[in-house]
Order: structure tokens, then sequence, then C-alpha cells
């Protein structure tokens, strides 16, 4: 395998060896905390125009399988590893870790001190940085590093959303991921999925819950969201600035003037706290990671959830109609927001466990049972 090297906007490369594809990609470059979940992370929407350096020493142990891609094809921009295993050990695998990256056109680069990237993003906050395995000089990917755009107003979720509706009727795989002790079943209860980059287990728990599910574009108006009489809206993850999502906050505004249950997640918790009239900010460098603790308000519980976002909401911008519902126990922010008299509510991380905890997986059956409420 080649040489390759991690270039930063201020100057600081790093060295390695190439293990996906050939070449030279841009993106900001972020950290993920979770010893495993590369495969989930690989494919997770949320993560388009990201390069993801891993903090766990070795990535690859168990290979690559179909069954657990998030979305249709990898998502992020590159990849980055302190070891990367090119000989997977698990009877799922059907192809290794580097095989999957060349496949997917995936630019990665291994044998990099993951500590000091980690460190350097905790203390100067996120920043844009080059991969490249290809012959350039050291000043040249620097100047490409510092003309990659800005995530601060990008709106990357009309990018990966799906660009006609259809229909989802996959459940999750008991055998695999075991199944919730009493869930309501709302057999057949039609809901609208809004996609800004929606993961497949999440469809898979929705179907779970006994919905008939039809996702729809980011861009779609409320008018014709509501032609399509749903019980209840669900709200998708995605990547980008969601202030920049600017069609999708306009439809969730008029989505929310009526007592219509509401379920969102990560972007879609911005996006429903924007459409309330809140106000977004940019985290120095974000929430990404398995292990996160989430306290919720109204009892004091704590659970552990997997997060990936790199915005919050603002707490004091909410008006008072609306009200924190959970916290962040690393830094204190906002990890989710309810209504107080509407079936309208959103979390900050990713409760669908896939990878990660399913500590939060109440949320769906909480949702379930707002819809079946106002049958």
């Amino acid at each position: 395998m080649s040489s390759a090297r991690l270039v930063f906007a201020d100057g600081t490369i790093f060295r390695g060896r190439s293990v996906g594809a050939l070449g030279t990609i841009g993106g900001e470059a972020v950290f993920n905390t979770g010893m495993t979940g590369y495969q989930e992370v690989l494919s997770d929407p949320s993560y388009r125009g990201q390069i993801v350096t891993m903090t766990y020493p070795e990535v690859g142990n168990y290979g690559i399988n179909p069954a657990d891609l998030e979305s249709e094809r990898a998502q992020v921009s590159g990849f980055v590893m302190r070891q990367c295993c090119e000989v997977p050990s698990n009877f799922r695998a059907t192809e290794s870790l580097p095989e999957f990256l060349k496949r997917s056109n995936i630019v990665a680069i291994d044998e990099v001190d993951t500590r000091a990237v980690t460190r350097k993003l905790r203390v100067a906050g996120v920043m844009n940085a080059i991969i490249s395995s290809e012959d350039r000089s050291d000043e040249e990917l620097v100047r490409l590093a510092n003309a990659v755009p800005s995530m601060d107003g990008l709106d990357l979720a009309s990018q990966v959303s799906c660009k006609a509706p259809y229909q989802w009727d996959q459940p999750m795989e008991a055998a695999s991921f075991g199944t919730p002790v009493g869930w309501p079943r709302v057999e057949g209860a039609h809901i609208v999925a809004i996609d800004c980059g929606i993961k497949r287990n999440i469809l898979r728990l929705l179907a779970s819950c006994g919905f008939t599910i039809t996702v729809v574009p980011s861009s779609t108006p409320a008018k014709d969201i509501l032609a399509l009489k749903p019980r209840g809206i669900f709200l998708s993850n995605g990547p980008g600035d969601p202030a920049a999502t600017t069609a999708t906050i306009a439809t969730v505004r008029d989505l929310i003037k009526g007592d219509i249950p509401l379920f969102g997640i990560c972007l879609g918790h911005q996006i429903l706290g924007l459409s309330f009239g809140g106000t977004t900010y940019k985290l120095k460098f974000g929430h990404r990671g398995n292990n996160h603790p989430i306290q919720r308000v109204k009892d004091g519980a704590v659970e552990i959830a997997s997060h990936n976002h790199g915005f919050a909401v603002h707490p004091k911008s909410l008006p008072a109609e609306v009200r924190v519902s959970h916290i962040n126990l690393n830094d204190g922010t906002c990890a989710g927001i309810e209504h107080v008299s509407k079936p309208q509510f959103s979390v900050q991380y990713h409760p669908e466990a896939g990878p990660g905890p399913a500590d939060p997986l109440y949320l769906f059956r909480q949702f379930a049972e707002q819809v079946r409420a106002r049958a």
C-alpha cells in the first residue's frame, strides 16, 4: 500500500499509509469515540462532508457486512485510523474494511497517531483537512485544506435526501437486535418520515412499531405531506448546518401549527427547535460516539446514548411553550426538547442504537403511544 497524508488547514501534517481509494479528498475533520460501529459510521448520511477519525486504536476487526449499512453507500469524505485490520474475523463479514473503502471510493489513512489528532481537535476545535495519497506538495495540500467550504451555512441534507417518496416496511431483526418488551402496536397507522439523511435502523424501529411509513424528500412542502393524511410525522437525522435547511424548516413550521404527533432525531431535533422559533449554534468539536450520558429532566434518570452532531439548540432561545427535556451531562448542552401541550418532541442524540446502547428506545414507544392516542 502507498503512503498518505492527513493535512490540516493550519499546516499540521500527519503521515501514514493509504488503506482506501487513491486520491485527494477534503472535509471537516472530526473524531468519533466509539469502540465499535465503524460500518454504521461510514454509511451514516449525517457524516457527509466530514473526515472521521476513529479514536479506538484498531478498526476493521469484524469486517463489513451489507446488513449493517445505514444507507445504500459510504457517506464520509475520508477515514482516519491508528491501525486498519486487513483480515477480519467474523462469520457475518463479506469483505474487509480496506476492500470496502476502495470499492466505495473512500480515501482513508492509517498508521496515524489518532490520539494526537483527537487532542488537536479538542483544543483547537474542528477544522478542515485533506487526506491525500497522491504525489502533491505539502504546501499545495495545505492550500486545498483552506479551500474546503465551511460547514457553517452548508445545506447538505438536501444532497443526501431521497429524490422521490417511497414506502418502507422492513422491521428490525429481533434475532440480532432484540425485541423491546411492552411496545404498543399501532398496526397500519400511517406516518410520514421527512428524509434529511435518514438511517435505516430508524426506519426499522418505526416499522417495528407497526407503522405504515412513507418517506419523503426533505424539500416536500407541508401541504403535500398533510395530503397523505399521516397520523404522525418523523423528522430525521442528517448532515450540515441546520439553519441552512430553510425549506424543511418552513415545512415543519407549518406542520407544528396543528397537534399532529411529531418526533425528531439529531438534525430533526435542531430543525424542530428552529421551527419553534429557537436558534442553533456550532459546537467547538461536536459530540460523536456511542457512550454519551444523557439526563432526562422529568425524573433525573440517566441513559447512555449514541451521538453524531456538530450543532446544538440554544435552550434560552426557545419560546415559553417549549421546554428542555434532556441534558447532555458531559457539557450541559440541550439534548432534547418537547412542547408543553402538544405531542411534539425531539432528541439531539441517536436512540435507534445503530450503533450504540438501547437505553433510549423508549422514545419510539413514546411516539407510538402519542400516535395511537390521536386515533
